[in-house]
């Protein structure tokens, strides 16, 4: 029992000198760091980084991006768009192609294109059909890759 409480203290020990001489990204994302959000102390991140872990909010704050994570960078990681775009490749390209369709809107809700935008964002797939669909036997994978570069291109 006493090389157990022994074991603990040298981790807590440990975790809190190295939280001493840490910024507030080192606590991680979630409900703590929103806390304790512009405290740097010690007892500030420690309290950070155990809300953090203890509650779970990490796991919700990376999938959503709230709690002062970052949203995945590549529309790749977004599933139920990988899934919709591999499962009607060939629709979407006509859709695309025409700059209007059933098939195009619903790209456009996977990727949280705000109503108010997606006029221009139908026009500017149409206009870049060519980048985006590339070959007869271009992949989804390709085709989700492609749409982030036109994107992401000004």
């Amino acid at each position: 029992m006493k090389k157990l409480i022994a074991v603990v203290a040298i981790i807590a020990f440990v975790g809190a000198f190295t939280a001493a001489f840490a910024n507030q990204s080192n606590t991680g994302c979630g409900l703590g760091s929103v806390i304790f959000q512009g405290r740097n102390g010690l007892i500030s991140q420690t309290l950070a980084a155990t809300t953090n872990q203890s509650t779970y909010t990490q796991y919700l704050g990376i999938t959503t991006g709230t709690s002062n994570c970052q949203r995945f960078s590549s529309l790749v990681y977004n599933e139920r768009l990988n899934q919709f775009v591999a499962e009607n490749l060939d629709s979407l390209a006509i859709d695309v192609a025409r700059g209007s369709g059933e098939y195009l809107n619903t790209l456009a809700v996977l990727m949280d294109v705000r109503e108010n935008d997606r006029a221009a964002f139908y026009s500017k797939l149409q206009r870049n059909f060519s980048r985006i669909f590339t070959s007869p036997n271009v992949t989804h994978d390709e085709v989700i890759r492609n749409i982030e570069s036109v994107i992401r291109s000004s």
